[in-house]
């Protein structure tokens, strides 16, 4: 979720002093700064990490529910 809310805020301006996007970007940063370091930047400027980290994270979750 926090990931989606991340992408959201990229779209409306905002205030990156803020508290609570400080806090939104140090926690989902650790997840899509590894993927944007393998992903080229597109020539259009579009960051496709966020698309990618779900794709991972719900394949994760669905190893993690099959072990359990």
């Amino acid at each position: 979720m926090l990931i989606m809310i991340r992408v959201i805020l990229s779209w409306i301006p905002h205030d990156p002093y803020n508290q609570f996007i400080k806090l939104l970007y140090q926690i989902t940063e650790p997840i899509l700064k590894p993927v944007r370091e393998i992903l080229p930047m597109q020539s259009l400027g579009m960051d496709f990490s966020p698309i990618v980290a779900f794709f991972l994270l719900g394949f994760i979750k669905k190893i993690l529910l099959m072990a359990v």
